[in-house]
């Protein structure tokens, strides 16, 4: 009965469920992510089973690392062996994920949303696809301005009696999406060459905040321009003019 009288009283909200295909792009992002840690972490045992060793693997990426761990055990016969099925476990994983990594592009490629969505610097693939399966219906968001703060995005809000302060962001909702969003907006500000009016908005803002907000923000703006670029059929503007126009 309690139950019943909060639902007429509007207390309860519906929950959105994930249409079918997007259930399908989220498994792929997870197994693709999943398959990531795994190899990272085995890469890092590695390293650190190695170091004890006096051997240091160094920088080394993810084409030449096996080469760069037979190199150091090659003299060692009886590291060898035991480093070898480390290996053999990392290259199936990398193979894997290389798998899923092609079958994620193919879905980029002919998803027309993904690549409106990746007219925005800084968003790839990745982030166009993981945006658009934890989005999903975009019409369940009152205002594009309402997506920042269902990916957690949003500052938390603290008043009790005499205190009424601003804290951090809530960090609620999907993870992924808000680490993606981040490192798109690291992307847009450390390695994009081309100036925006997006990226001259969060230089403002690192001038007065510092660089680490200015991120923050960047990643919540970035939510909001997806969402509105979804709805409205456009594409990013660069200039300011033309955003407004």
């Amino acid at each position: 009965m309690p139950i019943a009288q909060m639902m007429r009283a509007g207390l309860y909200r519906p929950v959105h469920v994930k249409t079918l295909r997007s259930q399908k792009l989220r498994m792929l992002l997870t197994h693709r992510k999943l398959l990531q840690s795994k190899a990272i972490a085995v890469e890092n045992d590695l390293r650190g089973t190695l170091r004890n060793f006096g051997l240091k693997v160094g920088v080394a990426g993810a084409v030449k690392f096996e080469a760069r761990i037979k190199e150091l055990v090659a003299d060692i016969p009886d590291l060898a062996v035991l480093v070898e099925p480390l290996l053999i476990v990392r290259r199936v994983l990398r193979e894997q994920i290389a798998v899923l990594h092609r079958r994620l592009l193919v879905i980029v490629k002919d998803d027309v949303v993904c690549r409106r969505l990746m007219t925005v610097p800084g968003v790839g693939p990745v982030v166009a696809l993981t945006y658009r399966a934890t989005v999903d219906v975009p019409a369940r968001f009152h205002n594009s301005r309402a997506v920042g703060a269902v990916m957690g995005l949003t500052p938390c809000k603290y008043q009790s009696g005499e205190s009424d302060y601003t804290g951090a962001i809530s960090k609620c909702g999907d993870e992924m999406m808000r680490v993606m969003l981040y490192e798109a907006a690291q992307i847009l500000l450390m390695r994009s060459t081309q100036w925006s009016w997006l990226k001259a908005w969060t230089m403002q803002i690192a001038r007065r905040r510092g660089m680490k907000k200015a991120i923050v923000a960047l990643a919540r703006r970035l939510a909001v321009i997806m969402h509105r670029i979804w709805v409205d059929g456009t594409e990013f503007c660069w200039t300011r003019e033309a955003a407004v126009a």
